[in-house]
């Protein structure tokens, strides 16, 4: 791309600070958010001026203005190209009859137009970092001489093109982004560029649109080496959800839909299967339609040490789920040095991602050791040690360290903190998890559980991507919720991760005031619980108790009544909230 510098092309007149050079003005349309008019502000003479009105009929316009037309401004490069041999017109750009090599001609602006502002300024994790964000708005975009596809009177638009801004960001990527996009640009030659009914349809731009914004809505360290094969497949449903409404967004711009002239309702039914069929073939699909080559060989000298793997991951799912563990402080601490001794002793790659899950494990039991945190303003070393001691508990699975502290949020009165948490709680619920503490044998669990993982994954990122199990709140936990809590109880709690989240958001609506938003948690939660979703028989009782005391909450006593007599039927182990909870609404 060459830049012509001795424009300037500003947002409004009021940039203009030495009006020496040529100058034109950005003017957005309004049905083609991704273009813009080139306004010229002094009437400027010459060949690539067009003096028109766009917005009124022919002749009825008395002030004319002038406008930089498309058409022109190529006309004298045209001039400057005819003593080439062999060149030809490429949409904007002049190449070569191979179509190696694009010469496009473009103008800057070092402004970002008015359209591409609240991109700066939107909502975001952690990615961009403020200081690519910073380059970007410093440098501002270009203006390409190219308009819509989908008018014919295109001559006046320019496309606002951010190709410098994009590589910015690429550059900003870490290892995982790089080669997430290169996973992407595969599937697209592979894959989908093989079906002669697609193959037009995507391009790799839309792919690192996808990308961008997939990188945006993560945390950050989700694009780490063992996520590669799951921040693919967040690229992949983001590519489904748009080809399924035929909706594209810009990046910078999304009002602009870049799928126009694209992808439509007479043509992404069949492209959805194509993206549909990667998506259900998993990482094992996946490699075969990439890598054809060698690929049965491969596959065949890894199923045997696959399957070794998942059935030892399983059987330490298993043996784990059913291990005692301090529940005193000082017995705690003793175990965080036995652990870190071993850490610093064993070469095992198995026993160190054994050692790291029982620091974790005894993290959350300490961090329900501590002196109650009831206000947000705790002592600084209580609150550091909370979150410490939170922030490791959080290694075990995909959910019960986030509801542990999802909990201290409640507990603190920071519900709009909580309300998140379990958002993202929830989303990690999925039937294709596995549910440790359930009958783990069957096919469908390994299934589901080869789909999550793969080889390159330690124990630790496979427990944290692929495994979900109950969240255990010790007795008179300071994390627990005064409202599931008796005097007098001595035993802790198990409770089932999605129960906890739909009673943690409904306690939390509660106390906001937003009634209608309570009554759909508890419509929820009542759900989860009639439906068994994600509890075992064992968890039932509680389960039940835990729903009858947010009916209670609510006043609806009598519903309430019925779920803890229906908690103490359970054939399994009985709920002792339910009995003093029935006995308390019998005594008034």
């Amino acid at each position: 791309m060459y830049v012509i510098t001795n424009v300037d092309v500003v947002q409004n007149e009021r940039n203009i600070k030495h009006p020496i050079r040529k100058t034109f003005v950005m003017e957005t349309d309004v049905d083609h958010p991704g273009f813009t008019r080139l306004r010229v502000l002094a009437n400027e003479k010459g060949e690539i001026v067009r003096e028109t009105c766009p917005d009124c009929p022919p002749g009825t316009c008395t002030v004319k203005r002038s406008y930089v037309s498309v058409n022109r401004f190529l006309d004298y490069f045209k001039q400057l190209f005819s003593q080439v041999p062999e060149t030809v017109l490429h949409g904007p750009c002049f190449s070569n009859l191979r179509n190696t090599v694009d010469y496009a001609y473009c103008l800057r602006s070092k402004y970002l137009p008015h359209i591409a502002i609240p991109w700066a300024f939107r909502h975001r994790l952690q990615w961009p970092p403020n200081l690519v964000i910073d380059r970007i708005i410093h440098y501002g975009c270009l203006l390409v001489p190219i308009g819509p596809k989908t008018i014919t009177d295109n001559d006046l638009l320019w496309r606002i093109s951010f190709s410098m801004a994009e590589k910015i960001l690429v550059h900003s990527f870490n290892f995982t982004q790089l080669l997430c996009y290169g996973l992407l640009k595969l599937t697209l030659k592979r894959i989908v560029n093989t079906n002669n009914d697609v193959k037009e349809l995507l391009c790799s731009y839309f792919l690192k649109t996808a990308l961008f914004w997939v990188s945006e809505e993560v945390d950050y360290d989700t694009f780490q080496l063992p996520n590669l094969c799951y921040c693919f497949s967040l690229c992949l449903d983001k590519l489904i959800s748009w080809v399924d409404t035929c909706y594209c967004p810009n990046y910078f711009i999304p009002e602009h839909n870049m799928f126009t002239g694209k992808v439509n309702l007479s043509n992404n039914k069949i492209l959805l299967c194509v993206l549909g069929s990667i998506k259900s073939g998993g990482i094992d699909g996946l490699i075969k339609n990439l890598f054809q080559t060698d690929y049965e060989k491969h596959r065949l000298l890894s199923k045997q040490c696959e399957s070794s793997t998942v059935m030892s991951n399983f059987l330490f799912y298993r043996t784990t789920y059913s291990m005692t563990l301090p529940t005193d402080i000082s017995s705690c601490y003793k175990g965080f040095a036995i652990m870190q001794s071993l850490l610093n002793s064993e070469s095992s790659t198995f026993f160190i991602d054994a050692c790291k899950y029982y620091y974790a494990k005894i993290s959350q039991n300490v961090a329900q050791l501590l002196p109650p945190s009831t206000t947000i303003g705790e002592t600084y070393n209580l609150r550091k040690c909370y979150q410490r001691h939170l922030r490791d508990g959080i290694k075990t699975d995909a959910v019960s360290g986030w509801l542990l502290y999802a909990s201290f949020y409640y507990v603190t009165g920071q519900f709009n903190i909580t309300l998140k948490l379990t958002d993202y709680i929830l989303s990690r619920c999925s039937p294709d998890m596995t549910f440790v503490g359930t009958h783990q044998n069957c096919n469908i669990h390994k299934n589901n559980y080869r789909q999550n993982v793969h080889s390159s994954m330690t124990l630790n990122d496979k427990m944290k991507k692929a495994t979900v199990t109950n969240v255990m709140y010790l007795s008179h936990s300071p994390l627990l919720p005064e409202e599931l809590q008796l005097d007098g109880s001595e035993q802790g709690l198990v409770i089932p991760p999605v129960v906890m989240s739909h009673c943690l958001r409904y306690l939390c609506y509660h106390h906001l005031g937003d009634i209608f938003n309570r009554q759909q948690a508890l419509h929820d939660l009542y759900l989860t619980v009639t439906n068994r979703y994600f509890i075992q028989p064992k968890e039932m009782s509680d389960s039940l108790t835990i729903l009858g005391i947010c009916y209670e909450i609510s006043g609806a006593r009598d519903t309430a009544y019925l779920c803890y007599e229906t908690a103490l039927k359970c054939d399994y182990r009985i709920s002792s909230i339910a009995e003093k909870r029935k006995s308390k609404l019998d005594g008034n």
